[in-house]
């Protein structure tokens, strides 16, 4: 396996994100969002699974599945129709690391994990074969406070795209707008952070990242400063 430029440390912040080969679609309908999504919380274990006999035969909530010690904290998740992004952690304390003493083999077992099972559900139900996603995940060092908080929105804001699939080029028409669509979300930790319970919510470990926000009208604050300042760069 070829080595990093950036090795994945223990204590330190990445951007992680991979997306669909040849910028395939990988996520055709709500069921294979939601089966992503499940996978984002179960695959972040130590231990082993497998989703047919340990969720479906066994005829219990995913949510509910004790999955164990867990490889890395996430702090941030989208999904888009051909890829995914992911902001992520491995907290420097030997609890954490569980597969040896440097954090890449957390993160990079970790998203092994994911990506093989989830190619192997899709490739099962769409009778496929051949590589889902395109090679080894990539990866970006955050390297400061502010390039953290500002990952938080990128993140967030990423499905903008869907509704408005210009609006990098060319700004930001009506940041109120943007807004209410991102509420209506669901394939993202933005409705986490703006305080919807859900199931979902324990996909997040925010203990380990800096708490840029105080409460969810915080963080909607900075979103929606964000995108004005965008309307103005503009």
């Amino acid at each position: 396996m070829a080595k990093r430029n950036t090795p994945l440390v223990p204590g330190e912040f990445y951007h992680v994100f991979n997306r669909g080969n040849s910028r395939q679609i990988i996520f055709r309908d709500d069921k294979d969002i939601d089966r992503f999504i499940k996978l984002l919380y179960l695959c972040n274990s130590e231990n082993n699974f497998n989703f047919r006999d340990d969720i479906i035969k066994a005829k219990i909530d995913a949510w509910d599945f004790n999955r164990g010690q867990p490889l890395v904290s996430i702090g941030a998740w989208t999904l888009m129709p051909n890829h995914f992004h992911l902001y992520i952690t491995v907290p420097n304390t030997a609890l954490y690391q569980v597969k040896g003493e440097k954090g890449e083999q957390n993160i990079s077992f970790f998203l092994e994990k994911l990506t093989r099972a989830y190619s192997r559900y899709f490739n099962t139900k769409y009778d496929r074969t051949g590589s889902l996603f395109e090679g080894k995940f990539k990866s970006v060092h955050v390297k400061t406070d502010t390039q953290g908080k500002y990952l938080f929105s990128y993140i967030s804001l990423n499905a903008l795209k869907l509704k408005f699939p210009k609006w990098k080029e060319e700004g930001v028409k009506n940041a109120k707008e943007s807004l209410q669509f991102l509420n209506s979300y669901r394939w993202s930790s933005f409705i986490d952070y703006i305080g919807v319970e859900r199931p979902e919510n324990v996909i997040l470990d925010r203990k380990n990242f800096l708490d840029y926000f105080n409460n969810p009208k915080t963080f909607k604050e900075d979103i929606f400063e964000w995108l004005t300042f965008e309307e103005e760069v503009f």
